[in-house]
């Protein structure tokens, strides 16, 4: 990108939604909605995964660090921090599915070592290091963004400050920045969704050659849930990162953006919590009125 020979930008305007004037209402409510049931179904996750003792397992201790995560990405919404807190959630959710597809495959193809391989050290130390490494990308790619020239055109057109819309109001040589970030793409996303993939070719393998019925049901139900979610992640944030720049359309950017920003936050209590028995009998023991509920839930 070519400088300019406008004033240095020390300000930014996100344009979210109020683009669609018309649609105003209609958008507040709808986003009110998913948020309230991404900090509901989320946080009855934490709470039913930590008092209830049955769930004291290193899947429900990764999914409530992914709960967590979901409620604190959907949740920064303050323009000058949002960038650094939404991208290393983003990354660190990228490799927090990635762990538990490893902890699925432990628990399906090594069911006698799981208790020895899994134990507690190691999981939370998997939780703890995607955490650091989604925050370290963050930080450096931030810091290498804030660091260039802003100049010109101070308007984030898109519903957040995602890092993509503000490289475009640089001024300068981005070279460093694309190169940083296709290097972060490739170990946060590709790597891991690979690995994901391989996991669960082993794990699909191991399912076939259970004898019994239900058992075949029920680690298909275990890993559809988290299959199902790491498509909707990282099918759109490959899209958006991984996209030729010929198909980079403001439009794509938006709804690709709240696609894993508020979407997958939002399913993920729901498909993982409607069919997963422990999950509802948790969720009774914790909740009086939770029978009624999750009878309708199942019609």
């Amino acid at each position: 990108m070519k400088k300019g020979n406008d004033s240095t930008v020390t300000k930014f305007f996100l344009v979210g939604l109020s683009k669609y004037p018309e649609l105003q209402l209609f958008l507040f409510v709808l986003c009110l909605i998913m948020h309230v049931i991404i900090l509901l179904g989320n946080s009855l996750l934490i709470v039913i995964s930590t008092f209830d003792s049955r769930l004291h397992t290193p899947m429900y201790f990764f999914l409530g660090n992914l709960s967590f995560l979901d409620i604190c990405y959907t949740s920064s919404s303050i323009p000058p921090m949002l960038m650094v807190v939404s991208l290393g959630l983003g990354s660190t959710e990228c490799i927090l599915l990635a762990v538990m597809a490893y902890d699925r495959y432990v628990a399906i193809c090594n069911p006698l070592r799981y208790p020895i391989m899994m134990n507690r050290v190691l999981y939370v130390h998997m939780a703890a290091w995607s955490w650091i490494i989604g925050c370290l990308n963050s930080l450096v790619q931030t810091v290498l963004t804030m660091v260039l020239p802003f100049c010109g055109n101070n308007v984030i057109d898109h519903i957040t400050c995602e890092i993509l819309a503000l490289l475009k109001l640089i001024c300068s040589d981005i070279s460093i920045n694309v190169l940083i970030m296709t290097v972060a793409n490739i170990v946060l996303l590709v790597i891991p969704l690979l690995l994901i993939l391989i996991s669960y070719v082993f794990i699909l393998s191991s399912i076939l050659r259970i004898n019994s019925a239900e058992g075949r049901k029920k680690a298909f139900s275990t890993c559809s849930a988290h299959l199902t979610v790491v498509i909707l992640f990282y099918g759109s944030a490959l899209f958006m990162y991984m996209k030729p720049k010929s198909k980079d359309t403001r439009a794509s950017d938006e709804i690709i953006g709240l696609s894993y920003g508020v979407v997958t936050p939002m399913l993920n209590p729901i498909i993982y919590s409607l069919r997963n028995k422990e999950v509802k009998e948790a969720v009774k023991k914790c909740l009086p009125l939770s029978p009624c509920v999750l009878e309708g839930a199942n019609l």
